[in-house]
Protein backbone atom coordinates (compact mmCIF):
# COMPACT_ATOMS: atom_id res chain seq x y z
CA UNK A 1 0.00 0.00 0.00
CA UNK A 2 1.63 3.55 -1.49
CA UNK A 3 1.96 6.10 1.69
CA UNK A 4 3.31 9.17 -0.19
CA UNK A 5 1.10 11.52 0.52
CA UNK A 6 -1.21 10.18 3.74
CA UNK A 7 -0.58 10.31 6.74
CA UNK A 8 2.10 7.65 8.30
CA UNK A 9 0.10 4.66 10.69
CA UNK A 10 -1.00 5.97 14.17
CA UNK A 11 0.79 2.94 16.16
CA UNK A 12 2.43 3.49 19.53
CA UNK A 13 5.77 1.08 19.36
CA UNK A 14 8.77 -0.28 21.57
CA UNK A 15 11.94 1.80 21.21
CA UNK A 16 15.60 2.06 22.73
CA UNK A 17 17.97 4.77 22.81
CA UNK A 18 21.62 4.57 23.09
CA UNK A 19 21.46 4.49 27.21
CA UNK A 20 19.47 1.10 26.83
CA UNK A 21 15.88 2.61 27.99
CA UNK A 22 12.98 1.72 26.64
CA UNK A 23 10.15 3.70 25.81
CA UNK A 24 6.94 4.11 23.49
CA UNK A 25 7.39 6.03 20.55
CA UNK A 26 4.68 7.40 18.05
CA UNK A 27 6.11 8.13 14.35
CA UNK A 28 3.25 10.53 13.41
CA UNK A 29 3.38 12.30 16.54
CA UNK A 30 6.49 12.61 17.23
CA UNK A 31 6.53 14.73 13.97
CA UNK A 32 3.70 16.76 14.55
CA UNK A 33 4.78 17.24 18.77
CA UNK A 34 8.44 18.48 17.76
CA UNK A 35 7.52 19.99 14.31
CA UNK A 36 10.57 17.89 12.68
CA UNK A 37 10.85 16.09 9.48
CA UNK A 38 11.69 12.36 10.53
CA UNK A 39 13.45 9.22 8.57
CA UNK A 40 12.53 6.64 9.49
CA UNK A 41 14.54 3.22 8.04
CA UNK A 42 13.77 -0.24 8.63
CA UNK A 43 16.67 -3.08 8.35
CA UNK A 44 16.11 -6.84 8.45
CA UNK A 45 18.00 -8.36 11.69
CA UNK A 46 20.53 -7.20 13.97
CA UNK A 47 24.42 -8.81 14.54
CA UNK A 48 24.10 -9.21 10.74
CA UNK A 49 26.11 -8.26 7.87
CA UNK A 50 24.71 -5.17 5.63
CA UNK A 51 23.23 -3.93 8.27
CA UNK A 52 25.28 -2.60 11.00
CA UNK A 53 26.86 -0.55 8.03
CA UNK A 54 24.00 1.12 7.47
CA UNK A 55 23.42 2.45 11.11
CA UNK A 56 26.97 3.55 11.24
CA UNK A 57 26.20 5.38 7.97
CA UNK A 58 23.28 7.25 9.48
CA UNK A 59 25.01 7.80 12.22
CA UNK A 60 27.81 9.61 10.55
CA UNK A 61 25.32 11.71 8.84
CA UNK A 62 23.51 12.58 11.75
CA UNK A 63 23.88 15.89 12.18
CA UNK A 64 23.97 16.62 8.66
CA UNK A 65 20.20 15.37 9.13
CA UNK A 66 19.51 17.66 12.26
CA UNK A 67 20.72 20.74 10.43
CA UNK A 68 17.59 19.59 8.19
CA UNK A 69 15.39 19.33 11.40
CA UNK A 70 15.31 15.69 10.56
CA UNK A 71 15.23 12.85 13.17
CA UNK A 72 16.57 9.69 12.29
CA UNK A 73 15.08 6.27 13.85
CA UNK A 74 16.36 3.12 13.10
CA UNK A 75 13.91 -0.02 13.27
CA UNK A 76 14.03 -3.76 13.02
CA UNK A 77 11.66 -6.86 14.43
CA UNK A 78 14.49 -7.24 16.99
CA UNK A 79 13.67 -7.52 20.51
CA UNK A 80 15.10 -4.52 23.18
CA UNK A 81 17.41 -7.16 24.66
CA UNK A 82 18.93 -8.02 21.15
CA UNK A 83 19.54 -4.08 20.46
CA UNK A 84 20.95 -3.78 23.85
CA UNK A 85 23.26 -6.03 22.86
CA UNK A 86 24.26 -5.25 19.75
CA UNK A 87 24.82 -1.59 20.87
CA UNK A 88 27.12 -3.03 23.30
CA UNK A 89 28.82 -4.78 20.71
CA UNK A 90 32.23 -2.59 19.22
CA UNK A 91 31.92 -1.93 15.17
CA UNK A 92 35.05 -3.67 14.20
CA UNK A 93 33.26 -6.95 16.28
CA UNK A 94 30.18 -5.87 13.70
CA UNK A 95 28.45 -3.97 16.50
CA UNK A 96 26.46 -0.90 16.57
CA UNK A 97 28.50 0.43 19.40
CA UNK A 98 28.27 4.76 19.17
CA UNK A 99 25.10 4.93 17.31
CA UNK A 100 22.46 7.75 19.50
CA UNK A 101 19.76 7.84 17.38
CA UNK A 102 16.25 5.45 19.03
CA UNK A 103 15.92 2.15 17.17
CA UNK A 104 12.63 0.40 17.06
CA UNK A 105 11.51 -3.13 18.38
CA UNK A 106 8.85 -4.09 16.78
CA UNK A 107 8.21 -7.44 17.85
CA UNK A 108 4.98 -8.19 17.54
CA UNK A 109 5.11 -6.77 13.56
CA UNK A 110 2.23 -4.36 14.17
CA UNK A 111 3.47 -1.62 12.21
CA UNK A 112 5.95 -3.36 9.84
CA UNK A 113 2.98 -5.58 9.07
CA UNK A 114 0.66 -2.49 8.42
CA UNK A 115 2.79 -1.18 6.61
CA UNK A 116 3.29 -4.07 4.01
CA UNK A 117 7.24 -4.78 4.14
CA UNK A 118 7.75 -7.91 5.48
CA UNK A 119 9.13 -10.40 3.83
CA UNK A 120 6.00 -13.22 3.83
CA UNK A 121 6.66 -15.16 0.52
CA UNK A 122 3.13 -17.03 1.30
CA UNK A 123 0.52 -18.22 4.18
CA UNK A 124 -1.40 -20.82 4.51
CA UNK A 125 -3.74 -22.13 6.82
CA UNK A 126 -2.62 -26.05 7.84
CA UNK A 127 -5.83 -27.75 9.14
CA UNK A 128 -4.13 -30.42 11.38
CA UNK A 129 -2.47 -28.40 13.35
CA UNK A 130 -5.60 -25.38 13.23
CA UNK A 131 -2.64 -22.19 12.17
CA UNK A 132 -1.44 -20.67 9.91
CA UNK A 133 1.86 -21.33 8.17
CA UNK A 134 4.26 -18.83 6.31
CA UNK A 135 6.98 -19.16 4.36
CA UNK A 136 9.76 -16.27 4.60
CA UNK A 137 11.98 -15.10 7.02
CA UNK A 138 9.12 -12.69 8.03
CA UNK A 139 11.57 -9.88 8.91
CA UNK A 140 11.71 -6.64 7.35
CA UNK A 141 13.24 -5.43 3.96
CA UNK A 142 15.37 -2.36 4.14
CA UNK A 143 12.26 0.15 3.92
CA UNK A 144 12.31 3.86 4.25
CA UNK A 145 10.12 6.51 5.18
CA UNK A 146 10.85 10.32 4.94
CA UNK A 147 7.69 12.07 7.20
CA UNK A 148 6.92 15.47 7.08
CA UNK A 149 6.65 17.89 9.81
CA UNK A 150 2.55 17.27 9.58
CA UNK A 151 3.29 13.67 10.01
CA UNK A 152 3.04 13.04 6.29
CA UNK A 153 4.86 10.55 4.24
CA UNK A 154 7.17 12.77 1.47
CA UNK A 155 8.85 9.54 0.08
CA UNK A 156 8.72 5.63 1.05
CA UNK A 157 10.91 3.13 -0.75
CA UNK A 158 12.26 -0.51 -0.50
CA UNK A 159 15.11 -2.37 -0.98
CA UNK A 160 15.58 -5.82 -1.21
CA UNK A 161 17.81 -7.31 1.63
CA UNK A 162 21.51 -7.32 -0.15
CA UNK A 163 20.88 -3.97 -1.08
CA UNK A 164 22.62 -1.43 0.93
CA UNK A 165 20.94 2.34 0.97
CA UNK A 166 22.62 5.54 0.05
CA UNK A 167 22.14 7.66 2.93
CA UNK A 168 23.48 10.79 0.23
CA UNK A 169 20.16 10.25 -1.39
CA UNK A 170 17.94 10.68 1.62
CA UNK A 171 19.89 14.24 2.11
CA UNK A 172 19.21 15.40 -1.08
CA UNK A 173 15.51 14.43 -0.63
CA UNK A 174 14.51 16.30 2.40
CA UNK A 175 16.48 18.95 0.82
CA UNK A 176 14.56 18.81 -2.39
CA UNK A 177 11.11 18.70 -0.07
CA UNK A 178 12.24 21.65 1.95
CA UNK A 179 13.16 23.99 -1.01
CA UNK A 180 9.53 22.74 -2.54
CA UNK A 181 7.90 23.99 1.36
CA UNK A 182 9.75 27.28 0.98
CA UNK A 183 9.79 27.96 -1.72
CA UNK A 184 7.04 26.84 -4.16
CA UNK A 185 9.07 25.60 -6.50
CA UNK A 186 9.11 21.71 -8.41
CA UNK A 187 12.74 20.19 -8.29
CA UNK A 188 13.90 18.55 -11.72
CA UNK A 189 16.19 15.38 -12.08
CA UNK A 190 19.45 15.35 -9.97
CA UNK A 191 18.40 18.26 -7.96
CA UNK A 192 20.67 19.20 -5.90
CA UNK A 193 20.61 21.79 -3.10
CA UNK A 194 22.00 25.19 -4.87
CA UNK A 195 20.73 24.04 -8.02
CA UNK A 196 17.87 26.07 -10.12
CA UNK A 197 14.37 24.66 -9.29
CA UNK A 198 11.30 25.48 -11.62
CA UNK A 199 7.76 26.74 -11.34
CA UNK A 200 5.39 24.20 -12.03
CA UNK A 201 4.18 25.73 -15.18
CA UNK A 202 4.83 26.03 -18.82
CA UNK A 203 6.93 29.18 -18.51
CA UNK A 204 8.76 27.88 -15.44
CA UNK A 205 9.91 24.64 -17.03
CA UNK A 206 10.68 27.03 -20.68
CA UNK A 207 12.77 29.08 -18.67
CA UNK A 208 14.98 26.30 -16.74
CA UNK A 209 15.32 24.48 -20.13
CA UNK A 210 17.14 27.85 -21.94
CA UNK A 211 19.33 27.33 -18.97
Amino acid sequence: MALVGKQFPNIEIDAMDEMGDTFKLNIREEAIKNKKKVLLFWYPKDFTFVCPTELHAFQEALSKFEDRNTMIIGASCDTPEVHFAWLNTPKNAGGIEGVTYPILSDTNRNLSNRLGILDIVSENYDEESDSMIYEGSNVTYRATYLIDEDGKVFHESVNDMPLGRNVNEYLRLVDAYTHVQQKGEVCPANWEEGKDAMQANRTGVAAYLSN
